[in-house]
């Protein structure tokens, strides 16, 4: 039996229109493709998030802001000399986009108006670092990405 030209269009159709529903019926059976709000959550999470962009507009408001600088083998983290660095509080997060088994930590606790990071805490490459801190009850966020 041979197969003309119309006959292998209308075959070649069906198969690709077979093709195209099984994956629409694999989406709307399949739970893994919920298409309800992505986390449990949701709201709270938005909370949450507004909250982290008063805080960064806070620092924005600053005369100045949070700095870091490279000074030779360490990075310094600078904050504002308006205030008095002993009531500063809060936390400093390093995260390795590559590898979060490299991220780090660190509660502030200042001894001066900066804090010093050495190269040896931080592999080569990029790094995220995300500085939450308070000071008179007040939430600051600073955020920058740096290479090491």
């Amino acid at each position: 039996m041979k197969i003309n030209w119309g006959t292998g269009i209308v075959i070649a159709m069906a198969v690709f229109m077979s093709f195209i529903l099984y994956f629409v019926l694999q989406m709307v059976i399949s739970s893994a493709y919920d298409p309800e709000m992505v986390t449990e959550d949701y709201y709270q999470k938005e909370y949450v998030f507004q909250q982290e962009i008063d805080a960064i507009q806070n620092g924005n408001a600053l005369k100045d802001n949070v700095k870091i600088n490279k000074e030779g083998n360490a990075f310094s983290v600078i904050f504002p000399q308006e205030f008095n660095y002993e009531e500063i509080s809060g936390t400093i997060y390093m995260y390795r986009p590559s590898d979060k088994n490299l991220d780090i930590e660190i509660p502030i606790k200042l001894d001066a108006s900066s804090y010093i990071i050495p190269n040896e805490q931080l592999a080569e490459g990029k790094w995220q670092i995300s500085i939450d801190w308070q000071y008179h009850d007040k939430n600051y966020l600073y955020k920058k990405t740096i290479y090491n």
